[in-house]
């Protein structure tokens, strides 16, 4: 059986209210647009997760939200205080716990752009991998049966996007 991890990157959000808490951000336009794109995506290319375990900030939220719509099947959806600016070893401690065959993360960088480079053993042909900006979403497939195998450079990069490849 193969299990396949979703890694997204929060959409862009709206730094304007001055004094705002970060974790309480909203998305900006741009992401509100980035992250229905992003839905389109993964629902037109079948990559539809059994489970979303989204970070409970605002931001990651929203991102979310604006992603659900977009898919054929809704998605168990846990959001998780534990994901909010997250180490890639945080992460990795609740995928390993996760349930499904197709698991989506929506977290924060740098830790979901650490941990999506190290799970793979090859990286993607895409300039902006190694700086993973705002809605970038990997895509990866491990050969195991359980969440809890998953590790460094065992996963198999499927495809990588940032919003500039979905949006005209």
């Amino acid at each position: 059986m193969t299990l396949r991890l979703i890694l997204t990157r929060h959409a862009k959000s709206d730094w304007s209210e001055t004094g705002q808490q970060d974790f309480d951000r909203p998305l900006n336009a741009r992401g509100r647009r980035d992250a229905a794109a992003l839905g389109r995506w993964l629902a037109s290319r079948g990559d539809l997760p059994d489970l979303v375990l989204c970070s409970a900030a605002a931001r990651t939220v929203e991102t979310l939200a604006l992603i659900l719509p977009e898919l054929p099947v809704a998605p168990q959806v846990h959001h998780l205080p534990a994901l909010y600016h997250a180490d890639p070893e945080t992460v990795l401690a609740q995928i390993a716990q996760a349930r499904g065959r197709v698991v989506m993360v929506v977290g924060h960088n740098p830790g979901i752009a650490v941990l999506g480079q190290s799970l793979t053993h090859q990286p993607p042909i895409h300039p902006r991998f190694a700086d993973w900006p705002t809605a970038a979403t990997a895509v990866i497939d491990f050969g195991f049966d359980d969440w809890a195998q998953i590790g460094p450079a065992r996963g198999a990069i499927r495809d990588f996007v940032v919003p500039d490849d979905l949006t005209p």
